[in-house]
């Protein structure tokens, strides 16, 4: 059973009972992520040595597809726990990876990231907050504005202006850490509803230079080498994970429709039509997704293509669905207004398509 097939079969068992529930509540999908910590999901990319499974880009990608054919919010909240671990991995002192990857391995800690800000939109690699520095500590004010899994991760990535050095640096910081508030009742999203997005308020958060990733300055270069990669095609894989699951409501609803003679509309040239378009960019959307994913972080210009594709493509997809589905996808007979919903999600999150066509034109002149 390949990685894709043995996810596939534990979100039907584990994730879908929670997905309808999560989108209309507008809440955390708590049960799925402690069905993914208890089957040892969360030690993916941690290395073995760690007690990890030591997973790659192609293992995080395989996982957040399939994941998402079930339930996009859980995907999403799952990716980014992923990206969080993965800076550890590849940017952190021994001393903080000793310390933290045993922790995620073992799922004692979930994961995520605070780099949003209301000032910067889906620039996230532009914050304007910056530490302080009294003594031996450092000092972190600021808000940032759209922090996904909020309340429910134990430790957030925050990137920050460097002090004493240019460049960016990226706190790990604790969700119990004094000065650390949310703003409640902030989120209330068209599509990834469960996800808690909400700011995060750091008022005289202190730390240590134990919770600095990396040296002074050098988070810039985390974040453009692992964690934008690692992102970029995460979210990659969760909008074709929504484009695969309105295309097979589609097609499985065509199928089994029938008129009052028995016939059914799958047999209506017009729908024809619509299936054979919505297979064909669900297809592209995996199969560009998972090839850029082989090729790993130091192939840009494809994982950004493979983002735009397939955050395109699943609006499509989900648009021709909602057709094929008709007067019972319009009145939520169907998931299919719940995928549309999910998949208009990836034009504004960032980076935005706008900021990743930017990025790959940057890529292909270099």
């Amino acid at each position: 059973m390949s990685r894709y097939e043995e996810v596939r079969a534990f979100a039907k068992k584990s994730v879908e009972p929670y997905t309808t529930a999560a989108d209309k509540e507008g809440r955390f999908p708590k049960e799925s992520f402690e069905a993914l910590r208890q089957a040892g999901y969360f030690s993916l990319l941690v290395p073995k040595e760690f007690g990890g499974q030591g997973g790659s880009m192609a293992d995080h990608t395989e996982v957040c597809l399939a994941l998402a054919e079930s339930c996009a919010t859980t995907a999403l909240c799952y990716m980014m726990h992923n990206v969080a671990t993965q800076s550890i991995v590849a940017s952190a002192t021994e001393a903080m990876k000793k310390d933290k990857l045993p922790q995620i391995a073992q799922g004692k800690k979930i994961m995520a990231l605070a780099f949003s800000e209301s000032g910067s939109g889906t620039h996230f690699y532009l914050p304007e907050i910056a530490a302080k520095k009294e003594g031996d500590k450092f000092i972190l004010n600021g808000r940032k504005s759209f922090v996904t899994t909020a309340r429910f991760a134990d430790e957030y990535l925050v990137d920050a202006n460097a002090i004493g050095a240019e460049g960016l640096d990226i706190w790990s910081v604790p969700l119990g850490a004094d000065g650390i508030s949310f703003e409640d009742a902030a989120w209330d999203g068209l599509g990834m509803r469960g996800n808690n997005s909400m700011p995060m308020v750091l008022n005289g958060v202190t730390l240590g230079e134990r919770d600095r990733i990396g040296a002074a300055g050098a988070g810039g270069d985390s974040l453009n080498n692992v964690i934008a990669p690692f992102f970029v095609i995460g979210l990659a894989a969760v909008y074709s994970g929504v484009a695969t699951a309105a295309q097979n409501t589609a097609i499985e609803y065509a199928k089994s429709r029938k008129y009052p003679d028995g016939s059914v509309i799958a047999e209506i040239p017009t729908v024809q039509e619509h299936l054979a378009k919505i297979y064909y960019l669900t297809q592209s959307a995996r199969h560009f997704t998972i090839a850029a994913a082989q090729k790993g972080a130091s192939a840009a210009a494809d994982l950004f293509a493979a983002r735009i594709n397939a955050s395109e493509n699943a609006v499509e997809v989900c648009r021709l669905a909602m057709k094929v589905g008709g007067g019972n996808a319009y009145a939520k007979r169907l998931p299919l207004e719940r995928y549309l919903r999910d998949a208009y999600a990836a034009a504004v999150m960032a980076p935005s398509t706008d900021v990743l066509a930017i990025w790959l034109g940057q890529a292909l002149s270099k």
